[in-house]
């Protein structure tokens, strides 16, 4: 039986470190303090000297870890609320880590934290004042290299160099605090009661221990434990070395950051001794990773950067979650299981891994529902929307624990077990999953209402409002910019809902269920018959975003329909008109399609979902634009999201950026709390690539159909290396020449037949 979520964490080692002599780390088998309220006894805190609180950041993740600073490595406080810190389990760990020199900030020089998990920083002293009997030290004379790595916990090395001719003595300061603040907190949500920050009753000998006691009596620790260089001293939370350096000495200053939780880990992974480790062994487990996925690549290094980004995104935002892999939707604030952006990354990213698909079915038919609770919006059969494990989880402040209210998960999980099934032939999983997904359609026919549609209304006090993708407050609009009355219909989830009826028919006839099989292909008939009746909007030749509570078409132009559109249930006139309809200028910024048409008197190219650009939206258009023959236009769309990716840093796809439109002096305009990584938008690449060279694979019938490929003009060939149909692995190599795309299979291992159909 699997924990439950609110359960306490155990300590599993899901990293193979190298063994490391305790003797090298300062800390060695102890008993416990005892610890009393900090307010009991007096704390020096050392003044912070970081004010910039507004400040471009840096971002790791690693597991069910990440971290949060600025550019220089430090997590600033000075009294401002932030969101930089050290995060596990939902909960900030560390909300201050600042480094000084003689209690000035050091000068950052350069820094970067491209590989996801690894952080490294080139810094250097300020001016230093040395009274009026010394000459002053002068900038740039001592190199101050930090380097920070995840794994199971933090740890830093930071390096000094003295450069200068003579010999020279600095006194240097890492601050530590922690509040312990729930994500919600972090994120804005206010809590009437808290627990109480805590300390060890005696002081403690080179190592610093942060505490803090839940409402829930739950112990929280954050223990900093120092090697190499000991500091001098500790005064209160704060290390200090005063150190005397010959020209050209240099000295090493090391510590490491576990997370506790009733003085067992609070993460899943188990963290090596030193820094060298910690980077050995996530590097031999990314090398791990990448020796079994799919390796696309082009001729062109600007779209082989783009991809190389979203193969390490997507490495990044693997998460352990009960004894399984998933992508987590995305850091910082959705480094957890989501059932939509789960499902769809999983699904997008078949092509590159279908292991995470399958370990994403089975996480979400765990925690399937099974019975009637309004606060967290469950319901038997029903798939969650998001889970969380924090102080306000576990204190039933929020519903997480977890949270279902969200309408298109249960059929985008039926969608998912087909696809899986159609990629790798897993007769074995979808017999074991089997049970699950007939309750997930008992699900869905129990919640059509008679007008046969599935639709949402929010039934916990703390829920969501809207609970599609588009799941912010003020996105669901009629064509007058006025809110949409709930229930709510959107048109996109009866897309899914068709969809989902007409995948696992074929797998009920697989199984041996002829009679189901035939009910769901009526059931999907039905309601292609009724939705091309009832959404379609006459006057505007275009689908309603969904029907209301009274059945009232919600009436504006957006992206929606092209979800529906890839799915089939559009009739073939429909279905142009939608294809044709999305590519206009009200939509189209040039940099991608807008989730609202700027005539919209709702529309704001910064809203969330109101006129901004979302890659994974228009990921699935673009796999619409395919469906219907629209060749072209999709891949003029994916060279734009290409190009729109290389103008970001680290050619990353963001979450989503802004709708302004696109001219030849700008660039893409960022959205400002965008999530960076994303794993839908990371996952949108390879369904872009996939839907280019048109990839449909049949793995139960032992073949792999390539149907009329066609590469965008930036690049001239693309390769899939180690692609896994079944049990078959193969390298595919298109070619673009004269206006036509070329394919072949080569390096085939197996049984497989690649029909080509051009």
């Amino acid at each position: 039986m699997s924990p439950k979520p609110n359960a306490k964490p155990s300590a599993t080692d899901h990293h193979n470190s190298p063994d490391q002599p305790i003797s090298e780390v300062a800390t060695t088998t102890r008993v416990r303090p005892r610890y009393v309220p900090q307010d009991g006894l007096p704390l020096n805190s050392w003044p912070c000297i970081l004010t910039q609180v507004d400040q471009p950041t840096l971002t790791l993740k690693d597991q069910d870890i990440f971290l949060v600073t600025d550019l220089m490595g430090n997590i600033a406080r000075c009294g401002e609320e932030t969101s930089l810190g050290l995060f596990c389990q939902d909960t900030r760990y560390l909300s201050r880590l600042e480094l000084q020199v003689d209690g000035r900030a050091p000068i950052l020089l350069d820094s970067d934290a491209g590989d996801g998990s690894f952080l490294s920083a080139l810094c250097t002293n300020p001016r230093i004042s040395r009274g009026e009997d010394r000459e002053d030290l002068l900038p740039e004379r001592v190199g101050i290299q930090r380097e920070i790595a995840l794994c199971g916990g933090m740890l830093e090395q930071i390096t000094v160099t003295n450069y200068h001719r003579e010999p020279v003595t600095l006194t240097f300061s890492l601050t530590f605090e922690a509040d312990f603040a729930d994500l919600f907190e972090v994120r804005g949500m206010t809590r009437l009661q808290r627990g109480q920050s805590m300390r060890p009753e005696t002081e403690l000998d080179h190592h610093i221990l942060l505490a803090y006691e839940g409402l829930d009596q739950r112990l929280l620790l954050s223990e900093v434990t120092f090697s190499d260089h000991l500091p001098d001293r500790i005064e209160g939370n704060t290390a200090v070395w005063t150190l005397d350096l010959d020209s050209h000495d240099q000295k090493i200053l090391s510590y490491r950051v576990e997370m506790l939780i009733d003085d067992k880990p609070a993460s899943v992974v188990k963290a090596p001794p030193t820094l060298a480790q910690a980077q050995a062994t996530t590097k031999a487990e990314r090398e791990g990773w990448r020796s079994q996925i799919t390796h696309v690549r082009s001729d062109s290094q600007g779209f082989n950067r783009v991809i190389e980004r979203a193969e390490a995104d997507l490495y990044l935002l693997r998460q352990p979650v009960s004894q399984h892999t998933v992508f987590a939707a995305g850091v910082p604030w959705f480094s957890t299981l989501f059932g939509r952006d789960s499902l769809i990354t999983a699904n997008q990213a078949l092509v590159l891994d279908p292991t995470v698909a399958r370990d994403t079915l089975l996480v979400l038919a765990e925690f399937q529902g099974t019975k009637d609770d309004e606060w967290r919006d469950e319901q038997p059969g029903k798939i969650l929307h998001e889970i969380r494990t924090g102080e306000m989880a576990r204190c039933n402040e929020i519903p997480h624990t977890p949270y279902y209210g969200t309408i298109d998960a249960t059929p985008l999980w039926l969608m998912l077990l087909g696809d899986y099934y159609a990629w790798t032939g897993d007769r074995v999983t979808v017999e074991k999953l089997w049970p699950n997904a007939l309750a997930a359609m008992g699900w869905i026919d129990r919640n059509c209402p008679r007008n046969g549609y599935l639709a949402y209304q929010r039934r916990s006090a703390r829920g969501l409002v809207n609970q599609g993708w588009k799941d912010s407050g003020d996105c669901i609009v009629d064509r007058t910019g006025q809110f949409a009355e709930a229930p709510i219909a959107l048109c996109e989830v009866q897309g899914y809902v068709y969809s989902s009826k007409v995948r696992a028919a074929d797998l009920a006839h697989m199984l041996g269920y002829p009679g189901l099989a035939r009910q769901w292909k009526e059931d999907a008939q039905a309601l292609k018959v009724r939705f091309n009746r009832d959404f379609w909007v006459s006057e505007l030749d275009y689908c309603a975003l969904a029907l209301d509570g009274d059945g009232k078409p919600v009436d504006s132009i957006t992206s929606n329909p092209a979800h529906a559109l890839f799915t089939g249930i559009f009739s073939d006139e429909h279905a142009r008109s939608v294809a044709e309809r999305v590519l206009a200028p009200d939509l189209n910024s040039g940099w991608g399609i807008r989730t609202l048409s700027s005539d919209s008197p709702a529309y704001n190219p910064m809203g969330y979902h109101t006129g901004s650009v979302w890659p994974h939206d228009n990921g699935m258009i673009i796999q619409s634009l395919r469906a219907v023959g629209m060749i072209k236009p999709a891949l003029d769309l994916t060279t734009h999201l290409f190009e729109a990716a290389r103008t970001q840093p680290y050619s990353r796809l963001p979450e989503l950026f802004c709708g302004y439109p696109h001219t030849e002096r700008n660039q893409v305009i960022p959205y400002p709390v965008a999530c960076s990584p994303q794993a839908w938008a990371a996952g949108s690449v390879f369904q872009l690539l996939q839907a280019v060279v048109n990839l449909v694979p049949d793995a139960p019938n032992n073949y792999l159909r390539v149907i009329d490929p066609m590469l965008p003009e930036a690049i001239e060939t693309l390769s899939f290396r180690n692609l896994r149909v079944g049990s078959t692995v193969l390298d595919l190599e298109f070619e673009r020449s004269n206006g036509t795309t070329s394919c072949r299979a080569v390096n085939k291992r197996g049984h497989l037949r690649v029909l080509i159909e051009a």
